[in-house]
């Protein structure tokens, strides 16, 4: 089993009938997490991938009625590397 986690912005705040979709991806073979986060407006799923791939979970958020706008790194900005002085 291959782990991977997937976060997007979402726009619209889900409704009854979206969340009681959420609540039936959590039951797909292979969906690990469903996590909302209402208040950054976020959406992560964990998954695993040798069952399922980004493209099938961005199609259930988007059958579900989840109003996704993007995808988001779940790695942080790097702060850049300065630059080596010259002698």
């Amino acid at each position: 089993m291959t782990q991977l986690d997937v976060m997007y912005l979402y726009g619209e705040v889900p409704g009854e009938a979206a969340m009681k979709a959420l609540g039936q991806i959590r039951k797909v073979y292979g969906v690990r997490l469903v996590e909302l986060r209402e208040a950054e407006k976020m959406i992560r799923v964990e998954y695993d991938a040798t069952r399922l791939s980004e493209p099938i979970i961005h199609q259930l958020l988007r059958g579900a009625g989840i109003d996704v706008l993007e995808q988001v790194s779940l790695i942080p900005p790097q702060p850049e590397a300065a630059a080596p002085a010259a002698s």
